[in-house]
């Protein structure tokens, strides 16, 4: 008896930890930095493997997260006077439930940004989604509301796209604006604000989700930002650290592997690693290497799979890097295929792909050593990272002319949810 309860306990744990390992809680998983462990992914895949597609009201750019079988999303409607919460079934895209958060005053937003573009997080009790100064939401997971809270006007044309993290039992929102800009913490029951620490003014914004990383025995909340990176205390927000970089906007999220932090700029400039754990300004003493760089933006956020860091620019010029040491091993421009031309024709072959002007705006993932990569015209290129380019997939979902895919891709039971502005996609064996 005593070896079947044991059997059945340990079955139970495996159990709870599959299950955890397939919640994909808040922008690019559970860290942060877009590394899945869970199911198998597909690596191929056409039109015929879309088991689901859902139209979505609205426009948005937030990325798929979810705990268990539902999906969390975010919309806007109407210039942002409107913006939604909706929970989808993970199995059907049958909706849930959707939540209304209005805006007076939405204040504006550039072209390639959008008034829904920061991505919930959830902690499998509740779901809390940000959508500017519209404001902070918290809903339980049947989407009862819980608590609300305003942050700020965030001025300037940019928007934001920051997504809410939790560190705790506190919610950490990065408040960059052009403008009075700050990082804030809030009880992740209550709503309260912990504590709120000012930034530097930023001349054009930052837009970055911080991640949560250890120093030795010390938690570090690091951001990236128009000047750099910055880390901060999580549970009083005192700077701790700060290390310049080389151009600004500051949109990608660092990677952290390998005991460092890699970071790109926004705007054209050095890729460069930082060892953590300073104090002051780090520039000279914890930065470890820093390479150049294609003069072309960079929107997408590094990542690292074994010894490669991978870095493509808006471009589609994919550059990789020994990790440790920042030396370039190989760089490419892939070429785009249009979502006009992604559809096959009478002869069977898929159309030949053409330059275009940007493409890649989208953050990759990594699962089972590959590098999970969309392109805007939802077209997802599967790479085994290495000393040489190697694409071993090009997957696409058709002719999806008027949406864009500037979302990253949510990994789920070995399903891929891939995100457009307006429709959400489930892909897998039929």
């Amino acid at each position: 008896m005593k070896q079947i309860t044991s059997a059945l306990l340990f079955s139970f744990t495996l159990s709870l930890t599959a299950d955890a390992a397939e919640n994909w809680p808040r922008f690019r998983g559970p860290a942060g930095t877009g590394h899945h462990v869970g199911a198998p992914l597909p690596t191929k895949w056409g039109p015929q493997n879309i088991l689901w597609r859902v139209e979505l009201k609205g426009d948005g750019h937030s990325s798929p997260v979810n705990w268990g079988h539902r999906i969390f999303l975010t919309t806007a409607t109407d210039q942002g006077r409107t913006r939604f919460v909706l929970a989808l079934d993970a199995r059907d895209g049958k909706l849930l439930w959707e939540r209304a958060i209005s805006c007076d005053s939405p204040g504006k937003t550039h072209g390639m940004n959008s008034f829904a573009t920061p991505t919930c997080v959830t902690d499998g009790e509740r779901v809390i989604a940000f959508f500017d100064r519209a404001g902070i939401h918290c809903f339980d997971l049947d989407g009862k509301p819980l608590w609300s809270q305003t942050l700020g006007e965030f001025p300037g044309p940019w928007g934001v796209a920051a997504s809410p993290i939790l560190v705790g039992d506190r919610v950490i929102q990065n408040c960059d604006a052009q403008g009075p800009s700050s990082i804030v913490a809030l009880d992740k029951k209550t709503g309260k604000i912990l504590w709120r620490t000012p930034r530097e003014d930023k001349p054009m914004g930052g837009w970055s989700t911080p991640i949560e990383i250890r120093a030795g025995n010390r938690s570090e909340v690091v951001v990236n930002c128009q000047t750099g990176l910055d880390a901060y205390d999580p549970a009083t927000g005192k700077p701790l650290w700060n290390c310049r970089g080389f151009n600004g906007r500051g949109e990608p999220v660092p990677e952290f592997a390998h005991g460092l932090l890699f970071a790109v700029n926004g705007l054209p400039g050095d890729v460069y690693a930082v060892r953590p754990g300073g104090s002051g300004d780090v520039s000279e003493t914890h930065r470890v290497w820093h390479t150049p760089r294609p003069k072309v933006r960079d929107v997408a956020s590094p990542i690292v799979v074994g010894d490669y860091l991978f870095v493509i620019d808006m471009k589609g010029i994919a550059t990789t890097y020994e990790a440790r040491s920042g030396k370039v091993l190989w760089s490419e421009t892939i070429p785009v295929v249009p979502a006009s031309s992604t559809a096959q024709g009478a002869s069977g072959k898929a159309a030949a792909p053409q330059k275009i002007r940007s493409a890649f705006t989208a953050s990759p993932i990594e699962s089972g050593g590959l590098i999970y990569l969309n392109t805007e015209f939802g077209e997802t290129l599967v790479i085994r990272p290495g000393p040489k380019l190697d694409i071993i997939a090009r997957n696409s979902l058709g002719d999806r002319a008027g949406e864009l895919f500037r979302a990253s891709p949510a990994p789920i039971n070995g399903r891929l949810y891939l995100r457009s502005n307006r429709a959400l996609y489930c892909i897998g064996a039929k």
